[in-house]
């Protein structure tokens, strides 16, 4: 028989809508089928069966079913030699869903009743971990990065010999490099507004609290030209002994970091400053 070429064109997408058709069918069913078969799972009075199923989500790592199962069985399990595990699993299933509040709190809790545990000292730190994955970025409030410094600080005390100390450490120093751009843009915030005499303490701050900083070169400097800048805004009498801080400062910043890039800069604000001592005390005895 002939195909009618005509008859072909309109026989070709009617065709495919029908497949398409069948498909969304097919998908329907699976997934009904799918969710039938977890309903059955949940309503089960059969505790342990639930439990076989929970940990099979939990291996193939569908976490949401498996996180549904575990809480259900939180309470009904409590007590039973099956109840560390099924903690420990269900703590996992929140940092697997990236729920680093809850997966911190569950982490936590298992040291908590399970002290002696071979899986306490690894939940201390995952506990640790999920407050700093928590955490914002540096330019937002930081409160959660310090509760998780103080959390990565005392794992790393506890267990000096901790095969996840080196992580531990590379964490513990992201978050103090956040906290330090946090502290170190205040600074910088305060100067922008010309509020100098804030600045220079706050900069004195960031110094004072981070000696180790990359950034330490930047601080000392931005010490003397906020100085400087003070300096100049104050009324005569106190200018003096002010440029002769940042004077100090500059001879601090090159003995400290004289491969600074700052020093050229730093050497005008310097020879700003001697000229206006020296223009001051010619004027105290003329």
């Amino acid at each position: 028989m002939i195909e009618n070429p005509q008859f072909s064109i309109y026989l070709r997408p009617l065709m495919q809508l029908r497949l398409r058709n069948l498909l969304y069918l097919f998908v329907a069913v699976v997934l009904l089928s799918s969710c039938g078969g977890f309903e059955k799972i949940r309503k089960s009075s059969d505790v342990n069966y639930k439990l076989t199923k929970a940990n099979e989500y939990f291996e193939k790592k569908d976490y949401v079913h498996a996180n549904t199962l575990y809480k259900e069985l939180m309470p009904i399990m409590k007590s039973t030699r099956n109840y560390e595990g099924l903690f420990y699993k269900y703590a996992y299933t929140f940092y697997y869903l990236k729920d680093y509040v809850e997966a911190s709190y569950y982490f936590k809790n298992f040291t908590d009743y399970f002290p002696t545990s071979k899986d306490a000292e690894e939940c201390e730190y995952m506990s640790a971990v999920c407050l700093y994955k928590y955490a914002p970025k540096y330019s937002l409030d930081q409160t959660n990065t310090t509760k998780s410094l103080e959390a990565l600080q005392s794992y790393v005390n506890r267990y000096p010999n901790s095969k996840r100390l080196t992580e531990a450490n590379a964490y513990i120093a992201e978050s103090q490099k956040k906290l330090e751009m946090k502290q170190a843009d205040a600074a910088k915030l305060y100067y922008n507004i010309s509020q100098y005499k804030s600045a220079t303490v706050a900069y004195k701050s960031v110094l004072r609290n981070y000696p180790e900083s990359t950034n330490g070169d930047l601080y000392t400097f931005m010490i003397m030209k906020s100085m400087f800048k003070y300096a100049k805004a104050s009324i005569p009498s106190k200018q003096e002994e002010r440029y002769a801080v940042a004077i100090s400062t500059f001879r601090e910043l090159k003995d400290t970091y004289p491969q600074s890039k700052y020093i050229a800069e730093a050497e005008k604000v310097y020879a700003d400053a001697d000229n206006n001592v020296k223009k001051l005390r010619n004027e105290q005895h003329k």
